[in-house]
């Protein structure tokens, strides 16, 4: 990271043309699947400031009506390295006729919508820091921007991305809340599972002997499954439960989904050999059979609070005035996915606020210094 040498002095971003670029990208609107005309206005202004651009195949995989937008700045000043900086371009409902309005140095939306902060302020920083950093002329590491579809419905976008070219190199994910200043340095492993109960069908009031229920097996076997908060780095949950055909049928068929998180692969396995103990028991108990099934929805990641790249984030958050925290969450994001793919990934608050409802807010501030964190993150690896 800057290989021993001095920080350069970052450069002042132009908050005007910064504010001016996040109210653009706010009103266009890219609902999950629904991407293609920002996707079209992100490639043009990475195009603008020098960046090669290509939005790739995984439209055809998602089922969005574009792919990922992914670009590179190649690298100045004879610096070596490189980084990656990552946003998603998708929103939730209703993300249509976006209209924000600014009122005490904060800005939402005036109609019953989102008001898209959640990716855009993300969208909006990048842009400002490539640019900010162009027009200085100062070396920098060769910057690459992975701006995803599809995060919120799954993380499809990044799933989807093609991750022959990374080796381990940082990845700024923006997409947290919190004031900037703050990053998540672990998230978990997010494993779902399904399983169904066989059981046999028969006659409730005319021969319940010869039937199996398999409605018994799964509310047994929902008795003594983990849920909840299992430690601190653990939570488990029992999410639905279908089955049977008519009040005087047993059973035949009886199905309950659920999912599981960890921080650690070791801890998840752990979980997962528990639940399936309980399946298997349950069934056998009453006579059935259970099929199951196990699907990784994304893998975790986790970097110690004194990680080479955290401390290096802390320091700059510090030295623009800001408050440095780092913390683990229960929840997931293209980070998780980039873990996977070989990348090391730091989320970063972005200082979105209520996101998913129409109370969503964003400070103007907050927008500034996040971009301001980008432009010395580059500066100073």
């Amino acid at each position: 990271m800057n290989n021993g040498q001095a920080t350069p002095t970052a450069p002042e971003i132009n908050s005007e043309r910064l504010l001016a670029s996040f109210l653009e990208l706010v009103q266009i609107g890219s609902p999950s699947l629904q991407e293609a005309a920002m996707a079209a206005r992100c490639r043009q202004a990475l195009e603008d400031i020098g960046c090669q651009v290509q939005i790739d195949g995984a439209a055809s995989q998602t089922g969005s009506n574009t792919g990922n937008v992914i670009a590179s700045l190649a690298a100045a000043g004879g610096h070596s390295g490189r980084i990656y900086l990552s946003a998603h371009m998708d929103t939730v409902e209703p993300g249509f006729g976006i209209e924000p309005v600014i009122a005490d140095g904060v800005i939402v939306a005036a109609g019953q919508t989102i008001l898209g902060g959640d990716d855009k302020v993300g969208v909006a920083a990048i842009i400002e820091a490539l640019t900010t950093l162009q027009e200085s002329g100062l070396p920098h590491p060769e910057i690459g921007v992975l701006l995803s579809t599809c995060e919120e419905i799954g993380l499809k976008g990044s799933q989807a991305m093609d991750s022959s070219g990374f080796a381990g190199e940082p990845c700024f994910v923006l997409d947290a809340d919190g004031e900037p200043g703050g990053v998540i340095i672990g998230a978990p492993f997010h494993v779902q599972y399904e399983a169904r109960f066989v059981g046999k069908a028969s006659h409730a009031g005319v021969s319940p002997e010869k039937g199996i229920s398999a409605i018994l097996m799964a509310a047994n076997a929902v008795t003594r499954l983990p849920v909840g908060r299992l430690d601190e780095g653990s939570t488990a949950n029992v999410g639905t439960i279908q089955g049977g055909s008519a009040d005087n049928v047993i059973a035949e068929s009886c199905v309950i989904t659920g999912e599981f998180r960890a921080m650690e692969m070791e801890r998840s396995d752990q979980i997962k050999a528990q639940v399936m103990e309980v399946l298997e028991s349950a069934a056998a108990q009453y006579g059935g059979e259970v099929q199951m099934g196990f699907d990784m929805a994304y893998p975790g990641f986790k970097l110690n609070e004194d990680d080479e790249l955290v401390r290096m984030v802390s320091d700059v958050a510090l030295q623009l005035g800001l408050t440095p925290e780092a913390r683990y969450t229960g929840g997931g994001s293209d980070a998780n996915i980039f873990a996977g793919k070989g990348l090391n990934p730091l989320v970063l608050n972005t200082g979105m606020t209520d996101v998913h409802s129409q109370d969503e807010s964003l400070k103007v501030a907050d927008l500034e210094n996040l971009a301001r964190m980008l432009l010395a993150i580059a500066l100073s690896y």
